[in-house]
């Protein structure tokens, strides 16, 4: 039966900074439209680049600064798993296994229990590729899937990138003096989605504050330090948050999702809760 909303939004993420990447527009928008926003996370990014090598201190400072940008996009509820992120190519030191050899079963079912709890109406997670293969981000394709099983979760939103545009935005990105990505544009032929299989364009150009105030909160993330403290680049995170207007409204404007189990269309949906709506 058709519904109006207002609808639950669970958005699950391997890192803290993904959310802001990949969907923190329709996230700020679904909060500004008056839905039930939630973000799960299933690492604290421990393993990551830091701008400024806050060394063992690195992980309790990304889950702060998720905290930040949870607050910019009017995130209702923060979840973090607290498994150990892989890292790439290493993962990070500590007890336990990495995320990405977590069980999909175990890990799926802590998700499951949110989704229940929260009665999540839609779940997004990433694209079969993990976006550009980090093995967490494969993981969370695998585990949201399986966790929207289980808990009868009607919709899972795909959150992915047009790959003609990241291939074309990696060109122009690299002729900016010091940018350094984890993604080059020989990597991203095989990364992300073709346009052909998206379901969905939503457009976020009214909610670009919201989603440049998420990107800034990490902090840590925005550029890359070599030995003795000097810098070795911007990072995406801090290149995304500076581009000027036009450009940003261009580049950040719009977000993208593969419906899974819904067949893609000549023209894609701007509405993350249409099916719910039919």
């Amino acid at each position: 039966m058709p519904r109006s909303g207002p609808f639950v939004l669970v958005s699950f993420h391997a890192h803290p900074d993904d959310e802001a990447l990949l969907t923190g527009g329709t996230l700020a928008r679904a909060a500004a439209e008056g839905h039930r926003v939630v973000l799960v996370v299933a690492t604290d990014g421990e393993a990551g680049l830091a701008a400024d090598d806050p060394g063992a201190g690195l992980g309790a400072r990304r889950a702060a600064e998720l905290d930040r940008s949870a607050a910019a996009l009017g995130v209702a509820r923060v979840v973090r798993l607290g498994h150990r992120d892989s890292g790439w190519p290493e993962p990070a030191p500590g007890p336990g296994r990495p995320f990405s050899e977590v069980g999909v079963e175990e890990v799926a079912a802590e998700l499951a229990v949110v989704l229940r709890a929260e009665g999540a109406d839609v779940l997004t997670t990433y694209d079969a590729a993990g976006g550009y293969g980090h093995p967490d981000h494969v993981r969370v394709h695998h585990v949201g899937a399986r966790a929207a099983q289980l808990a009868g979760t009607p919709v899972v939103l795909e959150a992915t990138v047009d790959r003609t545009l990241v291939e074309r935005g990696l060109r122009l990105a690299q002729l900016v003096p010091g940018f350094v990505s984890d993604v080059t544009a020989d990597r991203a032929r095989g990364a992300f989605t073709p346009r052909r299989a998206l379901t969905h364009r939503v457009d976020v150009r009214a909610h670009l504050d919201a989603k440049r105030a998420a990107l800034r909160a990490h902090a840590s993330q925005t550029e890359t330090r070599g030995p003795r403290g000097w810098v070795r680049g911007l990072r995406g995170v801090g290149l995304l948050a500076a581009l000027p207007g036009p450009v940003g409204r261009l580049v950040l404007g719009r977000e993208w999702f593969v419906e899974s189990g819904r067949v893609p269309g000549a023209v894609l949906s701007d509405d993350v809760f249409a099916s719910l709506r039919r």
